[in-house]
């Protein structure tokens, strides 16, 4: 079997495994982590840490995070 029929049977089996319903919700869950994936090789993702720490000093001292 080559590639391109591998890749249709595998489709055809996330399409019945997942339902209709649920495939842009993986699809756009996928397009997500591509996104991250392809930020974190470029350095962005130190850029938006910078930022946010930046943020939560700019905080006045009694607003703080509740995760913390």
């Amino acid at each position: 079997m080559n590639l391109d029929k591998i890749l249709i049977i595998a489709l055809i089996i996330i399409l019945v495994v997942m339902g209709p319903t649920q495939l842009p919700k993986l699809a756009k869950a996928f397009g997500r982590s591509a996104k991250a994936l392809k930020d974190g090789m470029e350095g962005k993702l130190e850029d938006e840490d910078e930022a946010t720490a930046k943020a939560d000093a700019a905080k006045p001292e009694g607003e703080e995070k509740k995760d913390e």
